[in-house]
């Protein structure tokens, strides 16, 4: 599994040129970055130089369509997505994810079928790329009553939106916070198959009560209590070989250099993946 950084928990780094470099220098593998706008900067062959020379590959773009608001916010999105997935093929990128919030202030039934028509049109036009769609479930408990209707939040809920979408293309970003604040043990990945999962987030949680993990309250990898390393070593059983990405984030900006930032986060990621026996 390869080991990836997204901008979260890094600080002021700058430019994705000096992320993708710093990256690579921290022994990282993958970035999760705006292929298009790295290729609008720097032209195509520039973008696979930047990435070449650092060792590090796009893990993931961002679903930029916004689908859980209005039908012109979601149309004026979509105009721009088959371009941005074009870019990203270009780059050899294979993932595109995005967040599904545990509440919404829409009635729920209403909405989960205007989001299926639209996440189903997503994936179909990404597919046309070769790329597929991970929909990432959050966990926390404090969001399911931060809006006023309940939606899903749960890994079997997602899988079951999932099939309902019915594109071959969609699958799970599979982040080990929400994991944790769902209650789930090791069974609940042993019984996915690799294909299910997209994209992987990787982050730990502070001790205290699970119901009181707020989602802003992440820490960096094997500073807090999730068992990442049965996390990773049953990611690893299943056979999964993508990207695990740290995502942190916190209520307030680190304070230490991106540099320092990366050290911690290396130093976070030997920890775990020493524990899961795939050091």
């Amino acid at each position: 599994m390869l080991k990836g950084l997204s901008r979260a928990g890094l600080g002021d780094i700058g430019s994705d040129e000096r992320f993708i470099a710093l990256a690579g220098e921290y022994g990282f593998q993958t970035v999760d970055i705006d292929a298009k706008g790295l290729i609008d900067r720097n032209g195509l062959e520039g973008a696979r130089k930047l990435l070449a020379d650092s060792g590090v590959t796009i893990g993931s773009i961002g679903l930029s369509a916004e689908w859980r608001h209005s039908e012109d916010t979601f149309r004026a999105g979509l105009a721009k997505l088959a371009e941005e997935a074009a870019a990203a093929a270009s780059l050899g990128v294979r993932n595109c994810c995005t967040y599904v919030l545990p509440a919404t202030d829409y009635k729920a039934a209403h909405f989960t079928a205007i989001a299926t028509r639209r996440l189903r049109t997503c994936a179909q036009i990404l597919g046309a790329f070769g790329i597929r769609l991970g929909l990432e479930f959050v966990g926390p408990h404090h969001l399911r009553t931060a809006w006023a209707n309940p939606f899903l939040w749960t890994l079997e809920e997602t899988l079951d939106w999932i099939a309902a979408i019915g594109e071959p293309n969609v699958g799970l970003l599979f982040d080990s916070y929400h994991w944790y604040t769902n209650g789930l043990g090791l069974s609940a990945i042993e019984a996915l198959t690799p294909d299910q999962i997209v994209h992987v987030h990787i982050n730990d949680a502070p001790d205290v009560p699970v119901e009181e993990a707020r989602d802003n309250g992440r820490l960096y990898p094997g500073e807090g209590v999730i068992d990442l390393g049965g996390f990773l070593k049953a990611l690893n059983a299943i056979g999964y070989k993508g990207s695990v990405t740290q995502e942190i984030l916190a209520s307030e900006a680190p304070t230490d250099t991106p540099e320092g930032l990366l050290a911690r986060s290396r130093a976070g990621f030997d920890k775990v993946y020493l524990a899961a026996g795939l050091a």
